[in-house]
């Protein structure tokens, strides 16, 4: 497994070969491993399930939960979140843009995904109970974002990942797919409560500060 370690290290990005906990302390160093995976994703052309119900198990305000991207280059995003690494996931979402996509974004150093549905079109409760999403990159619209069961692919996928808290590389896979290589990203995230028709989620840098380079927002109007 190719990982890239985002540890406190000086220097240039090193390639380890099994999974790892990162524990990363200075801000800068993050910013630096975070866009340097960026510049390696951004060339990029673009990007028998058994499933399972998602919990809408509802957090407290300020309560920090585990965020993954994950996909295979020239295909479109899932973005996975947990409580933590090792729990069941909260909610699964699938995006329809192309890893390439979210790449460029992320270049430009800010980034924040809105995901906004109709109250009056989306009779439940939860937000995470949403199945259809409009999608907005930095103020674009690009399409919709769609809540999912988990597939046996996905579940592997976090499998594989248990270990790693922080950090972004590339997951090995059984048989080549024409979708390139299987990428991921994970984090950790504050997720904020505003009500019970908006939320968002802050990633959080390894100094402890939120500084909301990447945040994500879910919002019904």
């Amino acid at each position: 497994m190719r990982m890239i370690d985002l540890g406190s290290r000086n220097g240039p990005l090193r390639i380890i070969e099994t999974p790892t906990d990162i524990d990363c302390t200075r801000e800068v160093r993050f910013r630096r491993s975070f866009r340097s995976l960026v510049e390696c994703m951004v060339p990029c052309c673009g990007f028998q399930p058994s499933e399972s119900s998602t919990s809408n198990s509802e957090l407290t305000h300020g309560s920090t939960v585990t965020g993954t991207f994950f996909g295979y280059r020239k295909g479109r995003v899932s973005f996975c979140l947990q409580d933590d690494s090792k729990s069941s996931p909260l909610l699964l979402l699938e995006f329809a843009i192309p890893t390439s996509y979210l790449a460029k974004e992320m270049q430009y150093g800010l980034l924040r995904i809105a995901l906004e549905c109709d109250r009056f079109k989306t009779r439940v409760d939860s937000l995470f109970s949403v199945r259809v999403w409009s999608m907005y990159c930095n103020g674009r619209k690009v399409g919709f974002a769609v809540k999912r069961h988990m597939k046996e692919s996905d579940m592997e996928v976090l499998k594989l990942m248990k270990s790693v808290s922080v950090g972004a590389g590339v997951l090995p896979v059984e048989t080549k797919s024409e979708g390139g290589d299987l990428m991921y990203l994970r984090a950790s995230f504050e997720r904020v409560t505003g009500s019970v028709d908006s939320e968002s989620f802050h990633m959080i840098n390894p100094s402890g500060s939120c500084g909301q380079e990447l945040s994500i927002f879910l919002l019904r109007s």
